[in-house]
């Protein structure tokens, strides 16, 4: 069973038209729905004696749920997964690295395909779309029907990535799955260059590349290089005599990399995309690190200049960058799955070959907040097959009871591969971690407040006051949250201060399990009755956690 979040129309992100319903365009105190998530404190006036505590997601232990078993498969990574609201079944896009098993250069790096009627158990349907020739044991035989969906172009570098979008408002069917994938094109001079290329398909399974190609331009190499004159041209090449091939560097500054994220932002109307961006160096030079960069459409095809958004800070540790930083929006928050990328090692040039995943969020997608650094959300380090890179999409998953946020993970190191790649020890594959429905974090009350201003030392006591709002026309208020060591009572305040009376926490009825849905209630009114207004509600916490509230009409 699988519920429609009132600001996220499906359980994969689409295109803002289709995941905007009409009651989420109206004013606040209009909406039908009115959901308050306590990861931030956007709604909040103030809090008294608590804290916020992230609640990491809890791996599948059964992980991986999809393993790499064919010869196009040696690595598996970025992946984008949809679970259709009407059937249930799940359809998923996965990257597949084969190295050089298949000696033609557009098989190195594929997009392959699976499904499930549960999420769990992935099978590979044979589609006889691509064939597989590899040339390496122990696979020497042509494969003529394979699971892979998309090919690269055969240029310079290899297609990369793969973002798939369902979009349930598109009135070309032939458009409903888009995707955005990275690869190598010529544009109209004739020169090749990186960039995004789009594909579009009617069912997910068969896919056309756009003409178009590429969307915008990338940078690719030129590590260290000084950013380009104004007046010259970026592009250039040498002989490398050492590995007897032509290196070519397309140094083209603020651009983003070779691998993004696209989702439907509600909130401006707008498909956006997220992904790396390289930053410049201590002395100026290019390709130093990776940030969060965004850019956006409104036709899929032409994108904004990539705006950076986020990057490595005084807090983290000088070996920390960003990899990718996929985001969704739901229930009015813009969050994002940060893949953190470092080194295990301190030593000065430690290559980067760790990741873990940061819950990030933001309220306008622009400007990022970084609460929860210091605890993974996602640590790929708990399952063999995910501890050397852990990659995440744009597309959680959303149940009834849970949220499922779909991964792929290799054991080798995260950037450039190395021996493990190839050797027999490697893991690689599909796996998922879960929460409870919108417990992504909760605030619970602090173990003890003893300030001198009170008359005598709390202990588990605390209390929330959110900023006042219309509750005009709302008959239920729910909670989500744990009250089973204690309890949870809410009681309503005007917008100056003062208790509401029938509405303090003496009548409230005291919430005192744990529930994903509390239904709050006082002994005498109900919500209903209180006059046109604006009021402000307190939740009063002893021993208990809450983490969402949702108003209703």
């Amino acid at each position: 069973m699988s519920i429609q979040p009132t600001v996220f129309a499906v359980t994969v992100a689409v295109s803002a038209a289709a995941i905007m319903p009409a009651t989420c365009l109206a004013a606040e105190d209009d909406r039908e729905v009115q959901q308050i998530s306590f990861v931030d404190d956007h709604h909040v006036l103030y809090r008294a004696g608590t804290e916020r505590l992230l609640h990491p997601a809890t791996v599948n232990p059964t992980n991986p749920v999809i393993r790499e078993d064919r010869a196009w498969e040696m690595a598996i990574g970025w992946t984008s997964i949809y679970r259709n609201p009407d059937t249930g079944k799940y359809q998923l896009w996965y990257q597949a690295y084969g190295g050089g098993r298949d000696p033609r250069k557009s098989h190195k790096c594929v997009v392959a395909y699976a499904v499930s009627d549960d999420g769990i158990t992935f099978t590979k349907p044979v589609l006889g779309i691509h064939d597989y020739r590899p040339r390496r044991e122990p696979w020497v035989e042509d494969i003529k029907d394979t699971n892979i969906i998309l090919i690269g172009g055969g240029g310079y570098g290899d297609r990369y990535c793969n973002s798939v979008l369902v979009d349930h408002r598109e009135t070309d069917l032939a458009k409903k799955y888009k995707m955005l994938y990275y690869d190598f094109s010529k544009d109209e001079t004739g020169r090749e260059i990186p960039g995004w290329h789009a594909a579009f398909s009617p069912d997910g399974v068969h896919w056309h590349k756009h003409a178009k190609a590429p969307l915008n331009k990338t940078s690719y190499g030129g590590r260290g290089l000084q950013p380009p004159l104004a007046d010259e041209d970026p592009y250039s090449e040498r002989w490398d005599s050492r590995k007897n091939f032509l290196r070519k560097n397309w140094p083209y500054p603020y651009t983003m990399s070779d691998a993004v994220d696209v989702f439907g932002d509600p909130q401006r109307e707008v498909y956006a995309v997220y992904g790396k961006s390289w930053i410049n160096g201590p002395d100026g030079g290019l390709a130093w690190k990776h940030a969060m960069a965004r850019s956006e459409s409104r036709d899929f095809l032409t994108w904004s200049k990539p705006e950076t958004v986020c990057s490595p800070d005084d807090l983290d540790p000088p070996n920390t960058e960003f990899h990718t930083a996929p985001v969704f929006f739901y229930k009015g928050v813009y969050f994002s799955l940060n893949q953190i990328l470092s080194a295990r090692a301190e030593a000065v040039g430690a290559k980067a070959d760790a990741m873990h995943i940061e819950l990030m969020t933001s309220r306008d997608g622009l400007r990022w907040d970084r609460p929860f650094r210091k605890t993974p959300f996602i640590d790929g380090q708990q399952q063999a097959f995910s501890n050397g890179g852990i990659f995440t999409n744009s597309t959680p998953i959303f149940l009834a009871d849970e949220i499922r946020f779909y991964y792929g993970g290799y054991n080798s190191g995260a950037t450039g591969g190395g021996p493990r790649l190839t050797d027999a020890s490697q893991q690689s594959g599909v796996g998922f971690a879960s929460i409870k429905l919108d417990r992504f974090a909760g605030i619970r009350p602090v173990a003890l407040s003893a300030e001198s201003t009170l008359k005598r030392p709390l202990e588990y006591i605390g209390q929330i006051t959110l900023k006042p709002m219309s509750l005009n026309g709302h008959k239920n208020l729910f909670i989500n949250g744990d009250g089973s060591e204690g309890s949870i009572r809410v009681e309503v305040l005007n917008d100056e201060g003062y208790r509401m009376r029938d509405f303090t926490k003496l009548d409230a009825i005291p919430l005192q399990a744990d529930s994903l849905r509390h239904r709050v209630t006082w002994k005498q009114r109900s919500l209903a009755e209180l006059p046109p207004g604006e009021y402000m509600l307190r939740i009063h916490l002893d021993r208990a956690e809450v983490f969402s509230l949702t108003l209703e009409k």
